[in-house]
């Protein structure tokens, strides 16, 4: 949802492959949630972001940091 920071901090992702890097310089990969491994998803590591565009991460109440999707030009996709 627009506005919302998805919770995208390189601590909650495992098998982490890069795929790609957007217009704007971020770098895309694919991954898993350790909390969910059987999901994989594509879109942008928190803390890199945050060197590029820090005003599109949050620091989220369990301290994690989140993306603001709408900030950046890559979106989160779950790919399977």
């Amino acid at each position: 949802a627009a506005g919302t920071a998805g919770g995208s901090d390189i601590k909650l992702k495992e098998n982490i492959k890069q795929v790609g890097k957007s217009p704007a310089g971020h770098k895309i990969y694919e991954w898993n949630y350790i909390s969910a491994p059987n999901s994989r998803y594509r879109g942008v590591i928190a803390q890199e972001v945050a060197k590029i565009k820090p005003m599109a991460v949050a620091i989220q109440e369990d301290n994690m940091l989140g993306v603001y999707y709408d900030k950046i030009d890559v979106d989160m996709e779950l790919i399977s």
